[in-house]
């Protein structure tokens, strides 16, 4: 392989992990730790760990769960809520892993990218799945959610098989992102003032 190739690979290994971690970290693992333990994914050292049958065991015992809570209207926003605090370090850890043992500062700047493109997917997801909980039917959540899987699957396959055409749609995510975000977040404003002034915790216009 030369080292454009690497360099490539290695490119949207780091992003699609990263990307991945901020919609669904468990699922993220479980790829990464089967895929490397039955010799399908090629990880760098500092990754191996994931192919260890503890983490794979810990991973799919979360993943089980997560697949139901992210079904369940409301419970979903919560559990979202809570793994903001776990996607987006997890995010830059993988980031930093899959660089490898190179530089500390290019480690270090690698967990800083991958935890911000985790910090986007995972608000772009739980924004979303906010907004679809206005709703009172499950049906969308269901979809919302099983979409969600699929597209944790099929991003990290394509990194995996075809980085290139992977880094073209992880563009376009990022660029949907910066014109997605700043919508969702004026939405949930309004809706958050909206549950304030009905629990009568803010002000009521007149």
């Amino acid at each position: 392989m030369s080292e454009y190739e690497t360099l490539i690979t290695s490119l949207a290994l780091t992003m699609g992990a990263s990307w991945a971690s901020g919609i669904n970290l468990y699922a993220v693992l479980l790829v990464l730790g089967i895929g490397s333990a039955t010799n399908n994914i090629q990880l760098p050292t500092e990754l191996s760990i994931l192919e260890n049958p503890f983490v794979i065991g810990a991973a799919g015992i979360m993943y089980t769960i997560e697949f139901f809570m992210d079904k369940i209207p409301g419970l979903d926003s919560v559990w979202d809520a809570i793994h903001t605090f776990i996607r987006i370090p997890a995010g830059a850890l993988l980031a930093a892993g899959t660089v490898g043992d190179v530089t500390p500062a290019l480690e270090i700047a690698a967990g800083i990218l991958g935890g911000s493109v985790a910090a986007t997917s995972h608000a772009t997801k739980a924004g979303t799945r906010l907004m679809l909980n206005t709703s009172p039917e499950p049906v969308s959540n269901w979809t919302a959610s099983i979409s969600g899987d699929f597209l944790v699957l099929g991003g990290l396959w394509t990194a995996l098989n075809h980085p290139i055409f992977f880094l073209i749609l992880f563009m376009g995510f990022i660029g949907f992102s910066i014109w997605f975000l700043p919508k969702l977040w004026r939405f949930i404003k309004i809706l958050l003032l909206k549950i304030g002034t009905f629990f009568g915790l803010t002000g009521g216009q007149n």
